[in-house]
Formats: C-alpha cells, structure tokens, sequence
C-alpha cells in the first residue's frame, strides 16, 4: 500500500490547503445529488454525527482513523472508506503526519433511481475500509478535479459506474443486460456526433433513446465499449485534429 497518493493522484492541487499544518475542508462546485470535498486535518478532527447520504472517499495521506458501527477502522493511502447513511461515525489523523482524504457524498435517492429496481434495498457495503484499486481509480476520476464542476454526462456514467463496485462490495448480484439495446445506444451515439461542439445533458439522450441515464450508460458502454462522456470527448479531438489539418 502506498504511504502517501496526494501527489501522484492530485498533482497541482496542493495549492488548495497550502499550509501543511492547516486545518481545512474545501468543498468542489456542486452536482446533482452528489457534494465531494478535500479535507486536511491533524488530530481528532470530528466528533460522532450522522450523514442522510452516503460517505464513500479514498486516504490520500496519513492514517485516517474512525469509529464506525461499534468498532474503530484505519484507513491508510489508497483505502476506500464506504460509510452507510445515518450511521454515527467520526474521523480524524491517526497518527501525527496528519490526516488527508477526498470523499464524495452521493444521496440515497440517486442510488435507487441508478438502481431502478422496484423494492430495491440501499447497497450496504459492511467493511467500513475496502482495499480495490479498479474502484479507487473510479473514485478518483471525479475526486480528482474537484477544482472543476463534472461535466453532467460523466456523472452519470461515473454514478453507475460507482454502483457496480457498491453492489459487488455489498455482495449483491450485478444488475443484468439480458440484450443490449442497440437502437438506443446508436440513437445516443449518432445525436453526440451530430452535437460534437456544444455541451450534451443527459435529460437530451434520455428524451430521444427512451432509456433513463444510468441504462444508457449500461447500454452504451455495452454497445461501444465506451461512456457517452468519454465518446464525445474522443469526437471533439478528432474533429479538432482534422480542422488543424484541413
């Protein structure tokens, strides 16, 4: 495990809590549903208290240590903390190094609706401290910006994204594709090329591909091995290289 992520992770972002001593919360621009900060602290930083969502970060620096349903965890660089709403818990540096993480909190109501099951019950992930470098790398690319609002079609790809890893750690089933759904997929695929140089919601591609936008980052990723997100982006470039070249 490495002993400190925040300079390979978040190179240039230093600057947010620049003294090293300092104690500090810096909250990134706001997505629907989701609030992710950085925090910085030394010693205990917060007493027992409850969240309404869900607490899922990664330790960037030192030993993060907390109590947690009857028992106390450790968190080192490069853990996943996945903490469960309403649940008492409070933080702080387990050591004197200090204590440096980034964590995203993600509200109940969005992980039923990425869920979109009838009766569906919230994931609930019983190791408080998870050690899974795919999930950490997902974590990271929208904790990574927080200088940055996210763009709105890779949060959703990012959210069901996100659920995979929770259901998995939760020891729940994946959610299936029995067939993917081509004609929405390419219905997706063809509006984003027709709309390379301007932003894309996600309420767009759900209102001419009839699927909400967690299915169709299911089904897209599916059809083209790629996110909605990530396939715009690549079209921009291409389109940009080929005006450079005309």
């Amino acid at each position: 495990m490495p002993h400190d992520l925040a300079g390979e992770a978040f190179q240039g972002l230093g600057r947010l809590c620049v003294d090293v001593a300092e104690n500090c919360v810096i909250s990134a621009p706001d997505s629907v549903g989701m609030e992710r900060i950085e925090a910085r602290f030394h010693g205990s930083a917060f007493d027992l208290h409850r969240h309404d969502t869900y607490a899922i970060g990664v330790t960037l620096h030192g030993v993060q240590t907390f109590r947690y349903r009857g028992a106390t965890h450790h968190s080192l660089p490069g853990q996943i903390i996945v903490l469960h709403p309403d649940e008492l818990h409070d933080g702080g540096a387990g050591t004197e190094d200090g204590l440096r993480y980034r964590m995203l909190y993600l509200e109940p109501s969005v992980v039923l609706d990425c869920l979109d099951t009838v009766g569906a019950l919230l994931p609930f992930v019983r190791d408080a401290v998870v050690t899974d470098p795919a999930f950490r790398m997902r974590l990271l690319s929208a904790l990574g910006p927080l200088d940055q609002k996210l763009d709105d079609l890779f949060v959703a790809d990012f959210i069901a994204q996100l659920m995979q890893s929770l259901t998995r750690h939760a020891g729940l089933p994946a959610k299936p594709i029995p067939r993917t759904a081509w004609r929405a997929a390419s219905l997706a695929r063809d509006y984003l090329e027709e709309n390379v140089f301007r932003i894309v919601r996600s309420e767009e591609l759900e209102a001419i591909t009839g699927l909400d936008r967690y299915a169709l980052s299911r089904h897209f990723r599916a059809a083209f091995s790629t996110s909605p997100h990530r396939f715009l982006l690549m079209r921009r470039l291409q389109r940009a290289r080929r005006m450079i070249e005309a």
